[in-house]
């Protein structure tokens, strides 16, 4: 029986890239050693395998002239039919993949899978941490701290409070649990209005303009798609009360970020938290540095130390199994919707 030849492709760190610095890469590396663990807990396909752990460029042209499968986070996709014309599946280490997009450089039955799953637990407790910390103002105590101010703000607790959640999957779907259990009304907000939850109401996008105004917390969960880009802009932002929190963990090109500073400035929305940023590491002269009421957290929001790697495979592990079986993997992505 001919052996299904695995790539594995790790990236070293780069500047305006993921991973974007020594740690992202020490954190998203696969090593020899934890494929070789994963794979022991799945002995009656050791047999039937063969794998290359690569990096970048270094062996990825010969290689993937036999690969039939792809696992790994940042590739080339352009002419990949040409260089890996026996490749029927990639697995991408992340949730998100819209750094693949648009996906028409995938052949009609190329599989796409992802890690979706992976950061759920982790990121409902990043969440719950940051709607907590905008409820207690600690935006505008650390911008105090800066400014060298001791003043005393004040809080209730955030039973009965509105969080608008955009983005019910399993990132948002996660805080919502956390929050809900605190007493929060949460207005979930997803593509088809399915119910979720933790929610004390699911609508759909293009009902989001009904809720916004009374919205004291907006939390953004969604990937980046042709849907989500510019989804709260200007008009939107404006629509939002001054005492209005805003938590971003899903992808920058969701929330329009010049505005948002703008209103920051003049006390127009309360406080901020956001985790994801067009560029990163940001720039030293970026206009974000320096906003007021802005805490600013470095892509960490869903990403558990020490064994984000071992999960991954643990998803990649099921669904090699079942490609080998050929039945039909989990996790895949939908190339038009984008996820």
């Amino acid at each position: 029986m001919k052996k299904i030849k695995i790539h594995i492709r790790n990236n070293h760190w780069k500047e305006g890239f993921l991973p974007c610095d020594p740690e992202g890469e020490k954190h998203s590396t696969i090593t020899s050693e934890e494929f070789e663990k994963g794979l022991s807990k799945y002995p009656e396909i050791k047999d039937k395998i063969e794998y290359l752990v690569d990096w970048d460029e270094d062996h990825y042209l010969s290689s993937m002239k036999e690969a039939d499968v792809l696992l790994g986070w940042q590739f080339p996709t352009k002419n990949i039919s040409e260089i890996a014309p026996n490749l029927k599946w990639i697995h991408v280490i992340s949730a998100g993949v819209n750094h693949l997009s648009p996906f028409d450089w995938m052949k009609n039955n190329l599989i796409l899978t992802n890690s979706s799953g992976v950061h759920s637990k982790k990121a409902g407790e990043f969440g719950l941490m940051s709607i907590l910390m905008l409820q207690n103002q600690m935006t505008k105590i650390v911008t105090n701290q800066k400014n060298k101010e001791f003043v005393t703000l004040l809080s209730k607790p955030i039973d009965g409070f509105k969080v608008v959640v955009v983005g019910t999957g399993s990132l948002g779907g996660s805080m919502i649990k956390h929050v809900s259990k605190l007493g929060a009304e949460v207005i979930g907000v997803n593509r088809k209005g399915n119910d979720v939850e933790g929610c004390s109401k699911v609508i759909t996008f293009d009902k989001l303009d009904e809720v916004l105004p009374s919205a004291d917390f907006l939390y953004l969960a969604v990937p980046e798609t042709e849907e989500t880009k510019g989804l709260i802009n200007k008009t939107r932002l404006d629509s939002l009360k001054s005492t209005c929190g805003i938590v971003n963990i899903g992808r920058h090109s969701v929330l329009d970020y010049k505005t948002l500073r703008i209103k920051l400035e003049k006390n127009e929305i309360a406080g901020a938290i956001l985790d994801v940023f067009s560029h990163e590491p940001i720039p030293k002269d970026s206009y974000l540095w320096d906003t007021p009421n802005l805490i600013i957290t470095p892509h960490i929001s869903s990403d558990s130390q020490g064994n984000y790697i071992e999960m991954v495979l643990k998803i990649f592990f099921k669904n090699l199994k079942l490609f080998l079986e050929k039945k039909e993997l989990i996790n895949q992505i939908d190339r038009k919707l984008g996820y």
